[in-house]
Parts: C-alpha cells; sequence; structure tokens
C-alpha cells in the first residue's frame, strides 16, 4: 500500500495481516496528546483529536496547558447546561453543526464531547459541562449534538463512561451503584446517543464502578455497550485514564490517549506472548481504529472555511433561546429602551461565559452586557454603571458596595449582574455548597433597598442557593452563554427575544435539600449511591419537598393553555405505542415557544419508582392568539423500569397516569391508560426504605442499600500498605512521599507557559491530591517506568533498600 490511498473495508483487512506486532501495539495508544499513531508508509495517517464540547479547543503547541493562551480561536457556544435549557432538538444540532465546520477547517477529526454524565447533586464542579439530571432529556440533546457534529464527517467522543459524577478523587473512587440506578438513570442517556446517533468513539471514565475501573470493564465496554447497544465504533481512555492495559483490550477499550511513552507496550506484548491475551482482541481493537482513521479521511484532505458570524450570530440565538425567566413580578420585564437603567456587577464587564478546566475556548469575539445594553437603548435613555464587588473573592469591598447604591438609587431600574466567579465551580474540584459569594448576596439585598425594580442576572455553571429572591422583582438564569452572551442577555431583558429556557435541573432551596447530600462525594475512595433512582426531581417530586425552582421550570413574556389532551389509544400491549395529543393556545400578546413537557407515573408497582419521570417533550413556536395541535410519542420504554431478575426491561400490567405540564409541578392536564403485558415479577420487592413515605432527611441504612445492591458493600480500600493506585495526597504526609509530592507538584505548575490564575492553581492544587501514582508513568510520556514507580511504591512501604535497589538497578540499565 501507498500513503496515496485512501483506506477501504478491503485495505482494513490487509493492514491488519502487514501490520507487525509492534505496529499494532504503538497504534492502540496516542502519539503524543492530541494525535493518533501514523505509519504513513503504510497509508495511516494521523488524526487529530481535540477538546471540546461547547466549540473546538485545538492546541497550538505539543505541550498541553489549563489554559487557552494557545489554543485556536474558535466560536465559544454555550455550556451544555445552558444548552439543555432550550430544550430544542434542532438548535442543538445546529450547534453541534457549527462546531463540526469549526473541525473541518482546523483539520481536527473528533471533537471530544459531549459530555453526558448525569447531575447527581448540584455540587459536582463539572456540571456546567453536563446537560441535565434527567437521563430522557439528556439523551435526546446528546443525540441531537452528535448527529450535529457527524453531519460534518467529525467525529465525536461520548464521555465519561460512566457514572462518573464528581470531581473529588475521580481517578481512584469506586461507585458503588445497584443495578436499576446504574441501567435507568446513568446508562440511558449513553444507550440512547449510541442507539440513535452512534458516535465515532465513547470515553471512558477515570473511576470504578462496583470495584472494577471503567476502563478494565469487559461487561460495561462489550457486553453493555457493544453487545446489547450496538455500538461499532472506537472506545478510548480519558487523559492519563487507562488502569491496566492488557485488562483494557480484553475488556474492549481500543485506544490509550495520550501515549504512556511506551510503558504499556511490554505488558501487551507479554500478555500476547503468554496466551493471556489473545491477538483476536487485539486485531479487533486495530480494526476499530483504522475503521475511524477511514471514516476521518474525507475531511482531512482538501480546504474549509467556516463563517465565524455565523457563527456567532447562532451563539446568540442558542444563549438567548436558553436563558431561564426565573421570575417576573409585575411584569416587570421586558425593559422598555427609554428609561434609565442602573448596570451594577463586575460581571456585566468580565463576563463569565464558560466553565474553567480542559473545555476552555479561546473566544473569537466577546460580547458584554454592558456593552451591548449601552448600545441598544435610546440616546436619550441614562446608563450607568457600578463595578459592585471584586470577582474571586466573597469578600465586601465597602467602596465598591457604597458606589452601586448610590448609582442604582435613582436609576428607574436596576440590572444586577451576579454569578458564582470560575473559583467557585470548576472542573478538578467541587463545590462545598451552593451558596454565592456573599459579596454578591449583599450587593443585591443593598439594591433592593433603595431600588424597588431589581432585575438580577445570574451567570452560573450549577444551582445556587436565592435567599434574596424575594427581595427583587425579576430573576434571569443565564448559566454559562458563551462569548454572545452580553447580547443575548440584552435581546431578553429588552423584548427582542421572549425567553422560553426551562430549567434541565431542579433548583433546590439549600444543598442539604438533596437526597445525595449525606453521599456526595463520599469517602476518598468510595462513593455510595445510596438514593437509588432518587435523583433530582424524581426525589423532589416523590417526597412533595420544597423546591426554589423545579425542573422544567421557565417563564415568557406571554402565556399559554392546555386543551384537548387525548391519548389514540385507553389501552394497549407492552409492545404499543401510544400518541398523546395536546392543543397549546397562546393566550397572551407576544409571539413565544411553549415547551410541553410528558411525565408518565406508574399508579402501582411492584418495585419502587419515583413519582414521575420524564418520557417525551415538544417545543413550538406560537403567534397570539393561535392554537397548536401537539402530538408525542409514548413507547415501551415510557412505561419500563429495569428488572434485574430477567436483566431486560419490563412492563408490568397495569394503569399509568400520563401527565403534560409546564413543569414537574405544574401538570396542566392527565389521562390515564392501561397497559397490558406478559411479564409477571418474581423478585424481591424494594427495600422499605425506598418506598412510601420516605423519611423527611433522607437516609439510607446500611441493610437496606445491601438489599438493593444485592451483595454485600465492600469495605473502602486501606491506605496502607502504598500501591500504584494511591494518591499522591495518601502518600505526601510521609518522609519519602513528601519529596515524590514536592516533585510533582513542581512539575505539574511548570507545564503551564503563561500566566496562571487563581482557578488554574486550585485545580492543579486539588487535583495533584487525588492523582494515583501510575500518572507518574502514564502523564509524564515514558519519563517514568511501571517498574521505577513500583521501586518508589517498596521504599514507601518501609522497605527502603530493596526498593532502592530496584530503582538504582533500572536506572543503571536505562
Amino acid at each position: 500500500m501507498t500513503n496515496n490511498k485512501k483506506l477501504t473495508k478491503e485495505s482494513i483487512k490487509e493492514l491488519i495481516n502487514i501490520l507487525t506486532l509492534e505496529q499494532k501495539v504503538k497504534l492502540c495508544s496516542g502519539k503524543n496528546l492530541w494525535y493518533l499513531e501514523d505509519f504513513e508508509e503504510l497509508g495511516i495517517p494521523g488524526i487529530m483529536v481535540a477538546d471540546g464540547p461547547h466549540g473546538l479547543r485545538k492546541q497550538v503547541t505539543e505541550v498541553e496547558t489549563l489554559g487557552i493562551a494557545d489554543s485556536v480561536p474558535s466560536t465559544c457556544f454555550p455550556t451544555a447546561a445552558t444548552l439543555a435549557c432550550s430544550w430544542d432538538r434542532e438548535l442543538v444540532f445546529e450547534v453541534g453543526n457549527a462546531i463540526g465546520e469549526m473541525c473541518r477547517q482546523e483539520k481536527v477529526s473528533v471533537l471530544l464531547g459531549p459530555g453526558i454524565n448525569i447531575k447527581r447533586s448540584p455540587l459536582c464542579g463539572r456540571n456546567f459541562e453536563y446537560y441535565s439530571e434527567d437521563p430522557y432529556l439528556t439523551g435526546e440533546m446528546a443525540t441531537a449534538f452528535i448527529k450535529g457534529v457527524q453531519n460534518q464527517g467529525i467525529g465525536t467522543s461520548l464521555k465519561h463512561f460512566a457514572v462518573n459524577n464528581q470531581e473529588y478523587h475521580r481517578m481512584v473512587f469506586d461507585s458503588i451503584i445497584d443495578e436499576r440506578t446504574l441501567r435507568e438513570i446513568y446508562l440511558t442517556g449513553f444507550e440512547m446517543a449510541v442507539k440513535n446517533a452512534q458516535p465515532w468513539t465513547m470515553m471512558t471514565g477515570y473511576n470504578r464502578i462496583n470495584g472494577i475501573f471503567c476502563s478494565d470493564n469487559h461487561r460495561l465496554l462489550t457486553k453493555i455497550l457493544r453487545e446489547e447497544w450496538g455500538f461499532n465504533g472506537v472506545v478510548m481512555s480519558d487523559w492519563g485514564g487507562t488502569n491496566d492495559r492488557v485488562a483494557g483490550i480484553k475488556a474492549g477499550m481500543d485506544l490509550e490517549m495520550p501515549s504512556s511513552g511506551g510503558a504499556f507496550d511490554d505488558m501487551v506484548k507479554e500478555s500476547l506472548e503468554n496466551g493471556t491475551l489473545s491477538i483476536d482482541d487485539l486485531n479487533k481493537s486495530i480494526e476499530r481504529l483504522l475503521n475511524l482513521v477511514k471514516k476521518s479521511q474525507a475531511q482531512l484532505d482538501g480546504t474549509y472555511l467556516c463563517d465565524m458570524n455565523a457563527h456567532h450570530r447562532l451563539a446568540r440565538k442558542a444563549a438567548a433561546e436558553s436563558a431561564v425567566l426565573l421570575k417576573n413580578e409585575g411584569n416587570l420585564l421586558p425593559l422598555k429602551k427609554d428609561i434609565h437603567v442602573a448596570i451594577v456587577g463586575d460581571m456585566a464587564k468580565n463576563l463569565r461565559y464558560q466553565g474553567h478546566g480542559s473545555s476552555l475556548i479561546n473566544p473569537d469575539r466577546l460580547e458584554t452586557a454592558m456593552d451591548e445594553i449601552s448600545r441598544f437603548i435610546d440616546r436619550e435613555a441614562v446608563t450607568t454603571y457600578a463595578q459592585g464587588y471584586l470577582s474571586g473573592t466573597d469578600k465586601t469591598d465597602t467602596g465598591l458596595l457604597k458606589e452601586a447604591v448610590t448609582t442604582a438609587t435613582n436609576a428607574d431600574v436596576a440590572i444586577v449582574f451576579v454569578g458564582l466567579p470560575p473559583i467557585f465551580e470548576s472542573e478538578g474540584y467541587d463545590r462545598e455548597h451552593m451558596a454565592m459569594p456573599a459579596n454578591h448576596i449583599e450587593l443585591i439585598e443593598e439594591i433592593a433597598a433603595v431600588n424597588d425594580n431589581v432585575v438580577v442576572v445570574l451567570s452560573n455553571g450549577s444551582p445556587i442557593e436565592l435567599p434574596w429572591i424575594d427581595k427583587v422583582k425579576s430573576v434571569l438564569e443565564t448559566y454559562l452563554g458563551g462569548q454572545a452572551s452580553g447580547g443575548a442577555v440584552t435581546d431578553v431583558l429588552f423584548g427582542v427575544v421572549n425567553p422560553s429556557g426551562k430549567l434541565a435541573e431542579t433548583f433546590p432551596m439549600n444543598g442539604h435539600d438533596t437526597a445525595t447530600y449525606r453521599y456526595f462525594p463520599g469517602e476518598s475512595r468510595q462513593v455510595q449511591y445510596r438514593e437509588g433512582l432518587y435523583v433530582g426531581y424524581r426525589y423532589f417530586d416523590t417526597v412533595g419537598k420544597e423546591v426554589r425552582f423545579p425542573f422544567g421550570h421557565g417563564l415568557s413574556y406571554t402565556t399559554f393553555e392546555y386543551s384537548n389532551f387525548s391519548l389514540s389509544k385507553a389501552e394497549i400491549t407492552d409492545a404499543e405505542s401510544v400518541i398523546a395529543t395536546v392543543t397549546v393556545t397562546n393566550t397572551g400578546n407576544v409571539a413565544g415557544y411553549e415547551i410541553v413537557q410528558c411525565y408518565v407515573h406508574d399508579l402501582e408497582s411492584s418495585v419502587y419508582r419515583p413519582e414521575q419521570e420524564l418520557k417525551n417533550f415538544a417545543k413550538v413556536y406560537i403567534q397570539p392568539g393561535e392554537s397548536r395541535e401537539i402530538t408525542m410519542v409514548l413507547d415501551r420504554r415510557s412505561f419500563a423500569f429495569y428488572d434485574v431478575n430477567t436483566a431486560d426491561w419490563q412492563v408490568e400490567t397495569g394503569e399509568f397516569e400520563i401527565r403534560l405540564g409546564s413543569s414537574s409541578r405544574d401538570i396542566k392536564l392527565r389521562r390515564r391508560l392501561t397497559v397490558t403485558s406478559n411479564f409477571s415479577f418474581t423478585g424481591s420487592p424494594s427495600p422499605d426504605e425506598y418506598r412510601l413515605p420516605l423519611k423527611e432527611h433522607f437516609t439510607i441504612s446500611d441493610d437496606a442499600f445491601t438489599e438493593l445492591v444485592g451483595q454485600p458493600v465492600p469495605p473502602v480500600d486501606p491506605v496502607y500498605p502504598f500501591h500504584i493506585n494511591s494518591t499522591m495526597g495518601e502518600i505526601k504526609d510521609t518522609f519519602f512521599g513528601r519529596i515524590i509530592y514536592k516533585r510533582a507538584r513542581k512539575a505539574a505548575f511548570k507545564v503551564w507557559k503563561g500566566e496562571m490564575d487563581d482557578t488554574t492553581k486550585k485545580i492543579i492544587e486539588i487535583g495533584l491530591l487525588g492523582s494515583p501514582l501510575r500518572s507518574l508513568v502514564l502523564l509524564t510520556g515514558g519519563k517514568f517506568s511501571f517498574s521505577e514507580v513500583q521501586g518508589l511504591i517498596t521504599i514507601l512501604n518501609g522497605r527502603f533498600f530493596k526498593g532502592l535497589g530496584m530503582v538504582l538497578g533500572l536506572i543503571r540499565n536505562k
């Protein structure tokens, strides 16, 4: 074969026979941080992958950093947490398609996204990258995004597979979870995206599931992903997330990213020689990798130039349609153009438009709210500004606060921009609480004391406590809206766009109210999912607990009326689908979108089930006075639960209530449906503690959780003796561990090539403490070998001379 040939099905089979064992092993790990290995003489180019998911973060240099200074300028779209609030499949497709265009321009073959981990707790630091607390909404958004990107001939990487719902000790923790919760909550979004969109690649989580690392998990990667769901793409590790390369290949993990400098190569070769690894397993990975390259080749030739201006307009549209109007007392919004507006808050000028960490996009332009509002209002109107607070701290600056109060006192309306600065939430660490910075809260309260017309604009990646909400008239939640946030906020505030966003997650009154409060983030090495199915609204709606804003909530500048709700049939078998039809009328004076949400309630079940679960939704644009008929299909899975005894989805004969509403707490219409099935439940009923009435303060006993899981919960791993997956935080208090930690810390900070902000410092510090010792091998490009690290571990475990001999012997033989 020559390098000017394109890979074909036939040539791939030929290559599998031609490639040497060394080449095959090498092909199964990245060439470097962003490129797959190439063999140009055989016609195998090295394709590039790059971070996303709300834009393209293409690293310019070979050296990875946590910043954006050396990544190519790209359109920064709203983050997943924002975009999910649009509940708009077509819009999400458009955004994915635009990002795919940017990837084509930059010759990036695979975008590392979307991330679809379920928002188990509001405190997860990376929630801004994820869509929802609900698996159905998550699956629909992910499917649309993947189809959009791959419409451009660019692959996606669905991540992080699976049950990776926290940042604390994310590289070593063990998720202890029962099978129903695993299937119904944490795998459903992945299943929907795989079956409906076939992402080119899947990325494994760093964590373990019930004792087995995701990258080594044959049941997860082969039995479920490939054999049950029909996934036909490549499975890759997260960066430095490989635990055991041999076990990984046998499990179905094809690609180790990035290269560990060949650290695993000898292990793989030895396993092939002694028969513990089959050449057939290796060849399966090679075939999948070559197929990935084949699919990528069409976009590697020629040039493509995307329309960045069009992308920016789309980013503004997406941010505006994703903004959620939480409160609008007295219809204060939309504002008029000819009023005196006081703009207060540092975030009005210093936009918080994206999260922090590996997804940081280098935007090609930025719109601030201050500039856009000033540009929009009439020349005769008055616009004044006060900073109000210092970002990055919760301490009040009395001078700034006093200036803000003075500025707001005589204004017709005060617009206060507040939220969560990057230091409060980021990839790499979890939030400690749901509170906003104290100086933001004080600013709102002081402004509200001197001005009756206060609008609060929130910029945050996940829910926050709102103790001040009764003191202000309007609240607009913008989440992290991307580079066009300022323009989008202006469009909504002044009525250019009628807000239609709905919350994709519940806003609790406080962090203590969630079912996960006592179980998040768990011990240093183990997190128990004791809440089971009671995640987000599934818990709050089941127990009737008060929330600040329910799942699906969002106001509009118009009003809607639901009528004529009917089902296509009153009785169906579990092999049939039913069509729900409803008429929605715009009873106000402004055209706008309404999002109709369809929930299913099982009236009686042999196993515990939440009060209701989202099973479909429809978004429709309606003119004033117009009525539109909406239809939604409910299929078998809409009524099914996962039965652990038959290891399959089952529907029990019985009555179900179909509920239509504008949120999980605003149900407008209900109809009952009878479903008949041949299935008869023969297993043990759910533990009593998971059935109604639930305890007011949600706690689950050891016995009940053990019964739910179906086996004894393993004890938390002991810290000592140290091993390859011991963390830097665990060894740093020993004499030699302190030396290793200090040197690793110095090396980690040395990677950074530019100015380092406080958030980046925090990511590095906390991330290093949770890094396992195998990271010394996997993330240093071969500077350390596993044998050398094992020698260090021997020293840490008190056998100094033996460990020193191991290390010195290896150094002499190099």
